[in-house]
């Protein structure tokens, strides 16, 4: 039995009728209550088991969102895309193509995931970030900015001390909210990692695990 029916209220969107939803049971893990409205799917199989479209968010197409996932604000999922595990999809994100967002993974701001691309874990994919091609996102990798990643793109992510992550593609490594080119990498030295607020031992010790882990990205 669905947690959820299509109510008479529609939207058309890229010629496809979409039909907003209702729970017809309280879903407690979300807060979602019996009678609450939700976003637009095109159709019942669009979404399963515990899984809730908020607001204005639109699912269609073959798209399927299930398990414990979200998805909400204005964000899309469509095609033929797939949204499971505890994921969310939020702001004006979008998911489409044959790619899947699993497990505690977050797609947010303008971010898009296509292809046949898959951001999975605790990764989160935000801003104007682009994943696609056959892109693999996961761990607690941060893909931001303008960043691209693609099938020729591999990613990679190492924790630094414990306290300092690090994202490394086959151009750029971010390291918490900062980002670097290989070149900038290689030039830093100890007094320009205070400066720039990373660890006091980066010169050292953890450049060379990032450069190692550089070689590892092709």
């Amino acid at each position: 039995m669905n947690h959820f029916k299509l109510t008479n209220e529609t939207k058309v969107f890229y010629n496809t009728t979409l039909y907003r939803i209702e729970a017809t049971v309280d879903i407690v893990s979300i807060g979602v209550k019996k009678g609450d409205k939700g976003g637009f799917i095109e159709k019942e199989s669009n979404l399963h088991d515990q899984a809730w479209v908020f607001g204005d968010a639109r699912v269609f197409g073959d798209a399927c969102v299930s398990d414990n996932a979200r998805v909400f604000g204005n964000a899309q999922v469509y095609g033929d895309a797939r949204v499971f595990g505890d994921a969310c999809v939020s702001d004006n994100a979008q998911v489409f193509g044959n790619a899947c967002v699993s497990d505690n993974a977050w797609v947010f701001g303008n971010a898009c995931v296509s292809d046949n691309a898959w951001v999975f874990g605790n990764a989160r994919v935000s801003d104007n970030a682009q994943v696609y091609g056959d892109a693999r996102v996961f761990g607690d990798a941060r893909v931001y900015g303008d960043a691209h990643i693609d099938c020729a793109s591999a990613i990679l992510w190492i924790t630094l001390g414990g306290f300092y992550t690090a994202t490394i593609t086959k151009k750029l490594i971010f390291i918490g909210c900062q980002k670097f080119t290989k070149k900038q990498i290689l030039k830093i030295s100890k007094k320009d990692a205070i400066n720039k607020g990373l660890p006091k031992e980066f010169a050292d010790r953890y450049r060379a695990m990032i450069i190692a882990a550089m070689k590892l990205v092709k």
